[in-house]
């Protein structure tokens, strides 16, 4: 796994890549995560667990920790607002084995953010500093926190809480360029971003805006980052990770990488819940193809793996006849 020469180090681990997908609740588990590293992703974030699902040795929780050994450097990531619980949970954590443990202080959901977790911690940047101390004294494996430039226009106190990070330990910061209150609208600030990465000397990376191969290059020109991670532009198309654009991806391989995504995830969850939770994915697949909105509805209503092979190959299996031809 770490034959080609490292973009970065978190503490003493090689990371040998630039772009990173970036955690996503209900999208990053191991099948297409592992095939986002077969396409060149660099480091595998699990979904965001909570402290509370692992203190009640919750078993969905445990199982979104499960990943394979082909995606390593593995990094876990916990969500929590309470200082000594975090702590307590992410000791039982470091021992399912993964390489890297990642505070989340950017989750913007009303329930979470609104309880003082995910992005209610950048409220506290002397709570931030409590945590990460106990963490990074506590835990052998590297400490990492993903944040966002503060909770509101009025509260950007990105720098601040990127010190007291390296202050106290953390090995790595990944900034999402917009506070709490944007969630995912309006534009993402990478000049903050480029603050960031000047202003301590621990690995940084961006996020937020990166939607096709140009902005991987521009983010990185602006902000000077180690590593661009990215969220919704990499499903469906995992070939960004190849530094390729939708557009630049034949028919023929988004449907044999649509067949072989839908057995991994029939080889993990099972047939009928792994038939349910693949369709989210076949509907991004086929973003950009002819016909899309027509043949979207039709694909989150299918129940079996061969109604959804079926379907996408009547709709664009012309499309690759005619470019073989």
């Amino acid at each position: 796994m770490y034959t080609m020469n490292p973009h970065f180090y978190v503490r003493n681990i090689p990371i040998c890549g630039d772009v990173i997908l970036s955690p996503m609740a209900g999208f990053s588990d191991i099948p297409f995560r592992l095939i986002c590293r077969e396409f060149g992703m660099a480091m595998s974030y699990t979904e965001v667990i909570s402290m509370d699902g692992v203190l009640w040795n919750n078993r969905k929780t445990l199982k979104l920790l499960e990943f394979s050994p082909k995606e390593r450097p593995v990094v876990f990531q916990i969500l929590g607002n309470d200082e000594d619980k975090i702590v307590e949970a992410c000791r039982v954590i470091e021992q399912l084995g993964p390489d890297i443990i990642d505070v989340n202080m950017g989750c913007s959901v009303s329930d979470i953010a609104g309880k003082g977790a995910g992005a209610g911690l950048l409220k506290d940047p002397a709570k931030i500093g409590r945590i990460f101390h106990k963490l990074t004294t506590t835990l052998r494996v590297p400490v990492t926190g993903k944040i966002r430039l503060g909770w509101d226009d009025k509260s950007r106190n990105y720098l601040e809480v990127a010190k007291i990070l390296e202050d106290n330990g953390a090995s790595l910061i990944a900034v999402h360029g917009r506070t709490r209150s944007q969630f995912f609208y309006g534009k993402a600030d990478w000049n903050a971003i480029a603050e960031v990465k000047q202003s301590v000397n621990i690995p940084v990376i961006g996020n937020g805006d990166v939607r096709c191969v140009a902005d991987i290059d521009r983010i990185r020109k602006t902000t000077g980052c180690d590593g661009v991670m990215i969220g919704r532009a990499a499903i469906g198309h995992p070939w960004i990770f190849q530094h390729k654009d939708r557009d630049q991806v034949a028919v023929a391989d988004k449907i044999e990488l649509i067949r072989r995504h839908l057995s991994l995830m029939l080889e993990h969850y099972g047939y009928d819940i792994g038939v349910i939770l693949f369709r989210k994915h076949a509907t991004k697949y086929i973003m950009g193809l002819p016909n899309a909105s027509e043949l979207r509805p039709r694909l989150v209503t299918c129940n079996s793996h061969e109604e959804i092979i079926d379907l996408i190959a009547s709709h664009y299996g012309h499309i690759r006849e005619q470019a073989a031809a």
